[in-house]
């Protein structure tokens, strides 16, 4: 296994930050009022506390856990946009497919924390 010196290399952080950006640039065409709610970064960000925590199992573990929740969060906000009318359909169900991509690389991670572990 090739040693990550950043978060940044980690392949879940790429897509986590790939999706947030689609939803920011999607989101642009939302009314002012529900743009707020979908554009949560906190996904990927998780992920990079997560890295920066890898020595310690348990926050790094702890850091997964709410980025996967946050994940999740996401996918319902994205359900509202759909929803509401403001994704067409085959968009929403391919970022809510991008999101459960992403929640499956984490919750490997969070079942196997010593393959990222420092230790």
């Amino acid at each position: 296994m090739k040693i990550l010196k950043s978060h940044t290399e980690l392949h879940v952080f790429q897509c986590a930050f790939r999706s947030s950006m689609e939803i920011f640039s999607l989101s642009k065409s939302f009314p002012k009022e529900e743009v707020f709610s979908l554009t949560s970064r906190s996904v990927s960000a998780n992920i990079s506390e997560a890295f920066r925590k890898r020595r310690y199992e348990k926050a790094f573990v702890a850091k997964l856990s709410d980025s996967e929740a946050e994940a999740a969060e996401t996918q319902v906000w994205l359900q509202y946009s759909f929803e509401c009318g403001y994704l067409p359909k085959s968009l929403y169900q391919q970022i809510y497919q991008d999101y459960e991509k992403i929640i499956g690389m984490l919750v490997v991670m969070i079942l196997h924390p010593d393959k990222w572990s420092l230790r």
